[in-house]
């Protein structure tokens, strides 16, 4: 004997329940793929940042290695801080200038009259600014620095005034 079934009427439920759990995988991809992304972007910002210090650290001490003691005056230079022979970064140094210059406690060698010529040395602060553009983005970073150089008065007076 042969006995007909019922066909089962298909309600549908698993076809919407996966269809749901398939929109939550997607928008779980989809946030993961926009936080890695912001997550890259933060890390090349660090980056840049890191570099255009060193930069302008590089600018700093060409500034110090040269005499800015005697003639202070901006300059700009090109630094290639990867060493593939293209510039990365253009440093624009500001002129130095002298902010404050005090008498060097013992260093003075006025009143003593083995002396023939009255010398004093003066411990001088200098401002140095330096601005570091990205060659290829234009994104700017300005480094601020301060050095403390001694100075005889008479090179005081050539750059710092009385």
């Amino acid at each position: 004997m042969k006995t007909i079934g019922k066909k089962r009427k298909q309600q549908g439920a698993t076809l919407v329940i996966t269809l749901v759990m398939l929109l939550m995988l997607m928008l779980m991809v989809g946030s993961a793929y926009t936080l890695s992304g912001t997550n890259l972007q933060a890390v090349g910002n660090m980056q840049f940042r890191n570099e255009a210090i060193a930069s302008a650290n590089i600018g700093i001490e060409r500034v110090l290695g040269s005499a800015f003691t005697t003639a202070p005056q901006a300059e700009q230079l090109n630094v290639d801080i990867n060493n593939d022979n293209t510039p990365d970064y253009v440093v624009s140094m500001a002129a130095p200038v002298c902010l404050s210059a005090k008498q060097s406690s013992g260093a003075s060698l006025c009143g003593q009259q083995t002396q023939p010529m009255c010398t004093q040395d003066w411990n001088t602060v200098w401002e140095l600014n330096a601005t570091v553009t990205d060659a290829v983005t234009g994104a700017a970073v300005k480094v601020r620095s301060g050095v403390r150089v001694q100075l005889t008065d008479i090179q005081k007076r050539t750059v710092c005034g009385v």
